[in-house]
């Protein structure tokens, strides 16, 4: 799926994977060894992350339930802990860099196709 921001316009990834079972949500980008440009990872259910057993940086976006951006960590390295955001209903993890790139801030409204 592709997600784009309704708030400007651009687009934040045009292949997001859903995470949205157990298994899924458990594993995560965990040891992987990128998040290529243009990808995502789309966790649901989902309040807070972490970036244990991962080598690489990620961009993460807190959204509620209408998809409003609740929350934004950007550059969370590795093995570290995002914060948690009670408003949260899922979490969209792109590349590091893409929240500054796309101008996207809380407030903003995004959507997927």
């Amino acid at each position: 799926m592709k997600v784009v921001n309704l708030s400007n316009g651009a687009e934040l990834a045009s292949q997001v994977t859903a995470a949205d079972t157990y298994f899924k949500r458990l594993k995560g980008l965990m040891f992987s060894k990128s998040l290529p440009a243009g990808h995502g990872l789309l966790i649901q259910p989902c309040q807070s992350i972490h970036t244990y057993f991962m080598n690489y940086s990620i961009d993460v976006i807190y959204l509620s339930k209408e998809f409003e951006i609740v929350g934004l960590d950007e550059t969370v390295k590795p093995a570290k802990v995002g914060k948690f955001h009670r408003k949260a209903k899922s979490v969209l993890e792109l590349p590091a860099g893409t929240i500054r790139e796309t101008g996207t801030k809380i407030g903003n409204y995004l959507t997927t196709k």
